[in-house]
């Protein structure tokens, strides 16, 4: 009993000085609004824009907890921190995974659950890449770029010319075996890189 303290300990503060409690009272929030904004009519382009949005944030909430206060110091000391960033990444988005879909449930999603999972997991692999070259504090600005791309893809399909490639996986529907592998390729990539690594953070950055 006695020898694990030690590890909870660190668990405890890794998720404290992470801002985990945080990430996950806006991926709750997420889910609400989510669940609200379904109760109103949209059009089928809105319909789509608007899971595309809450999947953002719920991205940028995972991702910006990849930012470390200790920087370089951390790195060098902490012999768990891989498993500590692996867990607490696959943990916060199967978590966003989760309360999104719970929150569609018994209501018409466009794109549907897949569409949210692929999503959702493609732009946290943004967000976690741009955590690894930018920092942590800056991760959230990958999802919210991409989501600029995300939305331009879904107009050019009322609107032309249409994008199709995979990597602009929102455009593509639900079912696209191709958009998946893609925004699948970007999460692992991402995970690996800040599982080995951790962002990018000088200390008390």
């Amino acid at each position: 009993m006695t020898a694990g303290r030690p590890g909870l300990r660190l668990a405890r503060l890794y998720l404290a000085s992470r801002r985990i409690p945080a990430a996950l009272a806006v991926i709750a929030a997420c889910a609400v609004a989510l669940r609200i904004a379904l109760y109103w009519p949209w059009n089928t382009y809105g319909a789509l824009q608007l899971p595309l949005i809450i999947e953002a944030g719920c991205a940028a909430a995972i991702a910006i907890t990849t930012a470390c206060p200790f920087g370089e110091s951390e790195r060098a000391t902490g012999r768990w921190l891989p498993f500590l960033r692996l867990g607490t990444v696959a943990a916060l988005t199967a978590a966003a995974t989760g309360a999104l879909v719970a929150a569609a449930t018994g209501m018409h999603l466009a794109g549907g659950a897949l569409e949210t999972v692929r999503n959702l997991v493609g732009l946290t692999g943004i967000g976690l890449l741009c955590g690894a070259v930018l920092g942590g504090a800056l991760a959230w600005t990958g999802p919210m770029t991409y989501l600029i791309v995300g939305v331009y893809a879904l107009y050019t399909q009322w609107h032309g010319p249409a994008l199709t490639t995979p990597w602009i996986w929102p455009a593509r529907p639900g079912p696209d075996i191709g958009a998946a592998i893609c925004a699948g390729l970007v999460f692992a990539a991402g995970l690996a890189i800040i599982t080995v690594r951790g962002a990018r953070d000088p200390v008390g950055g």
